[in-house]
């Protein structure tokens, strides 16, 4: 399977919002969050736009020989003291998973030895099991970043920490 990393451009807003409904949906069960009235789930629309307006933040769509397999969005890492990329959001549709994608773009954006930050919720159960296996699998140097006042939900790691 040829897997491309596809960067969007603010038009794609929309598709990216759509695929989004996908990943609130497959959250809904760990978040709690319904509905809303539309039948759809609340999107932070300030937020999403931020991807395609802030420096070092982007949405990239995941395309597996050709067919759009979910998507990555990437944040500069708004932690105190640490200048890193964030490797915010994954998605890959149900029928892509279990396949090596996540793990190879993992592979492919981490394996340059630059700084990147993963953070993801203690409850959302699919998050932990493949954060921890790739963690403890592939050869990035992952060190846990103590959390935040009010954070406690969150596991945080800094991948390919400098060395001093």
């Amino acid at each position: 399977m040829q897997i491309e990393l596809v960067p969007t451009s603010a038009e794609q807003l929309p598709l990216v919002r759509n695929l989004y409904q996908f990943y609130a949906y497959d959250s809904s069960d760990w978040e709690g969050e319904d509905v809303e009235i539309d039948g759809r789930f609340y999107i932070h629309e300030p937020h999403l736009a931020r991807y395609w307006q802030e420096p070092g933040w982007s949405a990239q769509l995941i395309l597996a020989d050709g067919f759009i397999a979910g998507f990555l969005l990437i944040e500069r890492c708004e932690l105190p003291g640490l200048d890193a990329a964030e490797f915010a959001d994954l998605f890959i549709l149900r029928k892509y998973r279990r396949q090596g994608i996540g793990r190879a773009l993992v592979a492919q954006l981490m394996g340059d030895g630059t700084p990147w930050v993963v953070r993801f919720y203690r409850q959302d159960a699919l998050a932990c099991a493949f954060w921890q296996a790739l963690l403890a699998q592939l050869p990035l140097r992952a060190l846990p970043i103590s959390p935040a006042d009010g954070e406690d939900e969150l596991l945080s790691y800094q991948i390919n920490p400098p060395t001093h």
